[in-house]
């Protein structure tokens, strides 16, 4: 379908590829390809030509999803770690993106999806976020899972909706952690749940705050600590933990932040107060996924991923063994 826009006085005075940047959500590169369909007052429309209240300019619909569609990529690296009936799971390196932003980027899972599953564009929500069914934060590592056929996507979307999907994070956490009265050494199994009130502050780059109750999204998890060290460098003034989080609600870096809240920001996390001597990057892993049988398959599912280098890395610089 087209996309029609009537000038009005706010919009007058503009210049023609600025207000399609601005309207369509593109880059000046994407508007520059789709200029030679674009029409004012159905004709030929020009990038540098100031608008008039009152001018009807028309994209054309084909060249506009043409354009918003994922390409291939074969330069990313895609290791699948779990696969089932028009679905998989892959396991994302940090500092990849799950799905590009804008038209033409590259160095995406998806992009690498794409490659090996044409099918994949239009699953979903379509377009550039084509067969995804959550994200992690490009900084996390781990468990991600992509659907191939829209079947697959509309039962892993109401799993996740319904809460029948287990998902368990590990992390590295500034702060000698505590567990029913149990600190240093390996703690016991006691779980500590938390529940805030979280929004985003900021958008580029965006930041999250806990708000008071009713004043923002109601966001629960639970935790506890795996293993502990005493002070030491990288693990800033008052040592280091490992722990694990158990995801009830999925929102914006909402791992990071509620740690964060209760004295334990993750190690390499400076926007939240974590001590950003210890990595380059938050510590935090996505390490496994489960649902139920009858969810997604006949068969429970449960896929894990093994922590990256640098996360092995850093637990051996502790001395932190789980």
């Amino acid at each position: 379908m087209d996309q029609v826009f009537t000038i009005d006085a706010d919009a007058a005075g503009a210049r023609l590829d600025r207000f399609l940047a601005g309207a369509l959500g593109l880059s000046r590169a994407a508007v520059r390809a789709l200029l030679p369909g674009v029409t004012v007052d159905a004709h030929p429309a020009a990038a540098g030509q100031t608008l008039v209240a009152g001018q009807v300019v028309a994209v054309p619909g084909d060249a506009l999803a043409a354009l918003t569609l994922p390409v291939a990529d074969a330069d990313v690296g895609l290791r699948v770690i779990g696969q089932g009936p028009g679905w998989i799971t892959v396991d994302k390196p940090a500092g990849v993106a799950v799905h590009p932003l804008q038209p033409g980027e590259r160095g995406t899972l998806l992009n690498a999806v794409v490659t090996r599953w044409p099918g994949v564009v239009g699953v979903g929500e379509g377009g550039l976020r084509s067969g995804v069914v959550h994200r992690l934060d490009v900084t996390t590592s781990g468990a991600v899972v992509f659907a191939l056929e829209q079947g697959a996507w509309q039962r892993w979307r109401a799993a996740f909706a319904e809460h029948r999907v287990d998902k368990r994070y590990v992390a590295l956490v500034a702060g000698v952690a505590e567990v029913d009265g149990v600190a240093g050494g390996v703690a016991g199994a006691g779980w500590r749940e938390q529940v805030m009130w979280l929004r985003v502050a900021r958008h580029r780059p965006a930041r999250v705050e806990v708000v008071e109750p009713g004043r923002g999204w109601r966001c629960a998890l639970a935790w506890r600590a795996l293993a502990t060290c005493r002070p030491t460098r990288e693990g800033g003034a008052g040592g280091a933990s490992l722990v694990e989080v158990a995801l009830e609600t999925g929102f914006l870096h909402q791992v990071r932040v509620m740690l964060a809240a209760v004295g334990h920001p993750l190690l390499g996390d400076g926007r939240y107060g974590g001590p950003t001597d210890a990595a380059p990057r938050p510590i935090l892993h996505a390490a496994t996924l489960t649902v139920d049988a009858g969810i997604v398959q006949d068969e429970p599912v449960h896929v894990a991923s093994d922590p990256p280098g640098d996360f092995r890395e850093l637990m051996h610089r502790l001395g932190i063994e789980a």
